[in-house]
C-alpha cells in the first residue's frame, strides 16, 4: 500500500476511534442516569447500556488493533 494511502485510512480509522471514544462516554453518562432510576435487576436501561458499552469497548479495541497494523506497516 502507498503512503499516502497508508495516511488517509490512519486518519479515517482515528477519526472512527475518536467518536467511539465519545459514544463510550455517552454511553457511561445514560448507564448512571439509569442506574438512578432503582432497581438494576429490572432495569431494562441500565441493562442496554451495560451491553452498548461492552461493544462498543469491543469496537475501539478492534480500531486499535487496526491503527497498530497499519502504523507498524508503514
Amino acid at each position: 500500500m502507498d503512503n499516502k494511502l497508508r495516511q488517509e485510512k490512519i486518519k479515517m480509522w482515528k477519526k472512527n476511534l475518536n467518536q467511539l471514544e465519545i459514544d463510550l462516554k455517552v454511553i457511561t453518562l445514560k448507564k448512571g442516569a439509569a442506574a438512578a432510576e432503582g432497581d438494576l435487576s429490572e432495569n431494562a436501561a441500565y441493562s442496554m447500556a451495560i451491553e452498548d458499552a461492552e461493544t462498543t469497548r469491543v469496537r475501539i479495541g478492534e480500531v486499535k488493533k487496526i491503527l497498530r497494523d497499519l502504523e507498524k506497516d508503514g
